[in-house]
């Protein structure tokens, strides 16, 4: 016999079989964040929330984003936060990725909606996770060069490391490996660097 909560609990996609799309994903009720890359679904690594090593560079990143960019026009939003990346139509059976990245930054506000994002961010940062290495460097790495996202930027934690990718007539040219003591800077977000020696600092 089915229990209330079972009735009202869609249910989960196989992450083996089938293409879904964002209007499937819209009818998931589920207790872990997933996402769509090209109709295949992802889940993360671990149930358990992201480590906390992980959420205190996101958040000075995100804070020193948010700081920088008050009173421009582009915004910055973390996750969970839905990005929808069309490649034909905008409708939302037709879209089939749906990604949440830890960080970016849009600065065409008509892409915006009460959802999330419809289009590239012009900024993607994304921070490793222990088991996540293959989907962002592999995966998301595709589907942003392929709608256009202008800056992808990867973020290794426990390595203490940023990698930049700058899309170039369509296709990433990666910066060399940056580290503490550098001082990055974005060629999308005019004016904006981050010091990685303040971002890396007292991760104990």
């Amino acid at each position: 016999m089915k229990t209330e909560e079972t009735e009202n609990k869609v249910s989960e996609p196989s992450t083996e079989y089938g293409k879904y799309s964002y209007a499937d994903y819209l009818t998931w009720q589920m207790d872990e964040m997933v996402e769509i890359i090209k109709g295949k679904v992802f889940k993360p690594a671990a149930a358990a929330a992201p480590r906390r090593i992980h959420q205190k560079v996101s958040l000075k990143i995100s804070s020193a984003l948010y700081q920088f960019l008050q009173g421009k026009p582009c915004e910055v939003y973390t996750a969970p936060f839905d990005v929808r990346l069309p490649v034909k139509s905008k409708r939302n059976e037709d879209i089939f990725t749906v990604v949440q990245p830890d960080i970016c930054v849009v600065c065409d506000r008509s892409k915006l909606d009460d959802a999330g994002c419809i289009g590239a961010p012009d900024l993607i940062i994304e921070i490793l996770s222990p088991g996540s290495n293959r989907k962002e460097l592999k995966y998301k790495y595709e589907v942003y060069e392929e709608s256009g996202v202008k800056e992808y930027w990867v973020i290794q934690p426990t390595e203490q490391t940023l990698l930049i990718y700058t899309l170039t007539t369509g296709k990433y040219v990666p910066s060399r490996l940056f580290s503490p003591g550098d001082i990055v800077s974005s060629a999308c977000i005019e004016g904006f660097s981050l010091d990685l020696e303040e971002v890396f600092q007292d991760l104990d």
